[in-house]
């Protein structure tokens, strides 16, 4: 019945796309999925196929659902499909990859949800109010490091969108080796809402440099605008009183997925195309915070002022989380910095002990392939016959990690869960 449906739509004109291999995997099925997925749906200019792909079936046969519905109604040639995947299963994730084959893959799951900062009333919570988002960067981390070592160890050449605080997770997948392109959001939160607000309408007229910390104060009322300010120009001249000139932009306090997640969805379409692209992503090639950019010839590149150098732009986004968050340095090491650090040591003294060691990011083989481990700068291997593999650590360890964790977030999350993203008393070391 369906094959004859098919072969009646293609005879009245209907879409030859079918089910196959997808220019566009999107993982996860959270609202910042469905954001990206529905703007696709009604954006797309050109032929695309997009496969959607997580453990919840109901939620993923909607997601379908809800995107081929208005794909039809906007009248865009687009088809969406499903595959069952969980994230965790490193060889499921290479499977997928490998058979798939998608030009570009967006990565939307995370454990922690964006929601955080607008919630209230229980420790976590004040913990990310007050020391900054820096402290959910090993959550958001966990699942964008397992996919891209997934992508890694397929070998295949595909472009890899992470959308999980990719200002400062993006450093930490490259730090590891692993391939990232960019993120989406932050940045091109401010850059499109400054542009809407001059009603300009050519990327290339405004050009903003911004931090994700910069979005903070234009939650607020425009006379209580203080701290960082991003940096923005018109043409050549840079703009001297950003707070002053976009005084009427105002920025919802829960996540602004209505422009986050949308403003990736040209860029993924052009990816997907092979088109020239140009805006504003967070995390380019694993750059701390984010700048404006230009797509072509299948490469991300800085798309700078002319009175603005690389490494200074670099070492403006790179500034603030020196001075309160997560950074990597060039010895691929992690430091916790600022009111965060000092917010960790308030918790208990295995986090304190631990906020005055260093971790760093580098591959870890286990189990006859790779993962990215936040490892000390103490004694870096486990024993020998030790495994650091979630599924394999000793019960201690997982004990161990789900007590500390649960210290932090104020949660109760089981060993296996805490093996997966954590504190690490023994090792003194987050790990992912």
């Amino acid at each position: 019945m369906k094959r004859r449906l098919r072969e009646r739509a293609r005879q009245r004109g209907g879409l030859q796309l079918l089910p196959g291999q997808p220019d566009i995997l999107v993982l996860g099925t959270g609202s910042f999925a469905a954001r990206i997925v529905f703007d696709l749906a009604a954006t797309a200019s050109r032929p695309i196929s997009v496969a959607i792909a997580g453990r919840n079936r109901e939620r993923l046969a909607w997601l379908r659902t809800a995107a081929n519905a208005r794909a039809v109604v906007f009248g865009r040639s687009a088809i969406f499909f499903t595959r069952i995947v969980d994230l965790l299963a490193h060889d499921d994730v290479v499977a997928l990859i490998g058979r798939d084959r998608p030009t570009v893959i967006v990565q939307a799951a995370s454990p922690q949800a964006s929601s955080v900062i607008g919630t209230r009333g229980d420790a976590w919570s004040k913990l990310v109010a007050e020391g900054g988002l820096s402290a959910t960067a090993v959550f958001q981390a966990l699942l964008s490091t397992r996919v891209a070592q997934a992508l890694r160890d397929t070998g295949i050449d595909c472009h890899f969108i992470n959308c999980c605080f990719p200002d400062v997770v993006n450093s930490l997948i490259a730090a590891a080796n692993l391939p990232v392109s960019c993120g989406v959001g932050n940045i091109a939160i401010l850059s499109n809402a400054f542009a809407g607000e001059l009603q300009i309408r050519d990327h290339g007229a405004l050009k903003v440099l911004a931090h994700y910390q910069t979005i903070a104060p234009f939650r607020l009322p425009p006379t209580a605008r203080r701290g960082p300010a991003p940096r923005a120009w018109i043409g050549d001249s840079e703009v001297s009183e950003v707070f002053r000139t976009f005084a009427a932009v105002s920025i919802t306090p829960e996540p602004a997925i209505e422009i986050s997640g949308a403003s990736g969805v040209p860029l993924m379409i052009a990816m997907a195309a092979g088109d020239t692209w140009g805006g504003h992503v967070p995390g380019p090639n694993g750059l701390p915070g984010g700048y404006p950019v230009v797509f072509r010839r299948g490469m991300i590149e800085l798309d700078l002022p002319p009175s603005l150098k690389r490494d200074e732009a670099i070492a403006w986004n790179a500034r603030f989380e020196e001075i309160n968050g997560l950074t990597v340095g060039g010895d691929g090491f992690v430091r916790y910095t600022g009111v965060l650090r000092e917010k960790l040591h308030q918790i208990s003294r295995a986090v304190q002990r631990l906020s005055h060691r260093r971790s760093r990011v580098r591959p870890q083989r286990y189990g006859g392939s790779e993962s990215t481990a936040l490892r000390s700068s103490g004694r870096l291997a486990p024993r020998t016959g030790q495994t650091l593999h979630p599924t394999l650590a000793t019960a201690r360890r997982r004990s161990s990690s789900a007590a500390t964790t649960n210290t932090v977030t104020k949660t109760r999350m089981n060993d296996d869960t805490a093996a997966s993203v954590g504190f690490t008393c023994r090792s003194r070391s987050f790990h992912i």
